[in-house]
């Protein structure tokens, strides 16, 4: 891992309550380099104890904070909590997701639109939140969490609305990324594969777990850890020049 940030900043990590996500493997890594942490999750108790667990492992100052990531208000109130209390915000990680396998022709709207919810608006609210602040300060370093399944049409766990909703997430990360050019702000995002944690883990067993491994060129799924190292480093001072970027992060599964 590069050296630590030169100035003491915060990253904010959402949807890192978790215990075996993403979104707590990537706190620790950005800990572990020096940022100061902000868990914003839906459960306070899992937000407060991640926190917790961050500040004793790495020493450094962490705050847990209630979100809900499709709620403006809510986004804002968390974020003001942050601001108060931790250093300058210079790291964001949209992380905050959720997915669901449903066929297409089974979808109901009110799943289709709790999708997009979750992994576009949160994206949209908690980015737009933050990014005027690290332009102001001449630094900041976003990374949205896609998937695979946006790159190759599903075929990995979720469905349809899920694939769509993370196909999104890179149209919006390329395009903010165009915007904030020059200021000192990159954003990038990552599309990991079939990673094993707690959203996965009960729900692709058997023989579909078998089948999707099959294709996998590194014969085995990823773990957390496997995507947290990477948006660790997308959150460096010297990851500068690269902006509007994917990063796969899928063992070889979708190759192109």
């Amino acid at each position: 891992m590069p050296a630590s940030p030169a100035v003491v900043r915060t990253a904010v990590v959402t949807g890192a309550g978790s215990q075996r996500g993403i979104g707590r493997a990537t706190a620790h890594r950005l800990a572990a380099a020096g940022y100061e942490i902000a868990v914003l999750d839906l459960d306070e108790a899992a937000a407060k104890e991640a926190a917790a667990e961050i500040a004793e492992r790495h020493g450094v100052r962490a705050l847990g904070v209630r979100c809900d990531v499709t709620d403006r208000a809510s986004v804002d109130s968390a974020v003001t909590e942050v601001e108060g209390a931790l250093a300058p915000i210079g790291a964001l990680v949209n992380n905050a997701g959720i997915t669901d396998p449903s066929r297409f022709l089974d979808i109901e709207p009110h799943v289709w639109r709790k999708i997009f919810a979750v992994n576009v608006d949160g994206t949209y609210h908690v980015t737009q939140r933050i990014a005027g602040g690290m332009v102001e300060r001449g630094f900041g370093r976003i990374v949205n969490l896609s998937s695979v399944s946006a790159q190759r049409g599903g075929g990995v766990f979720g469905g349809s609305h899920y694939s769509a909703a993370k196909g999104a997430v890179l149209g919006l990360t390329r395009a903010v990324a165009r915007e904030l050019g020059g200021t000192g702000v990159t954003v990038n995002a990552v599309a990991p594969g079939l990673i094993d944690t707690d959203i996965t883990g009960g729900a692709l067993v058997g023989e579909q777990r078998a089948s999707v491994l099959s294709t996998i060129p590194a014969g085995r799924a990823g773990s957390a850890d496997d995507v947290a190292v990477t948006i660790a480093f997308l959150c460096t001072p010297e990851a500068e020049y690269l902006t509007g970027t994917t990063v796969d992060i899928n063992g070889g599964s979708h190759i192109h």
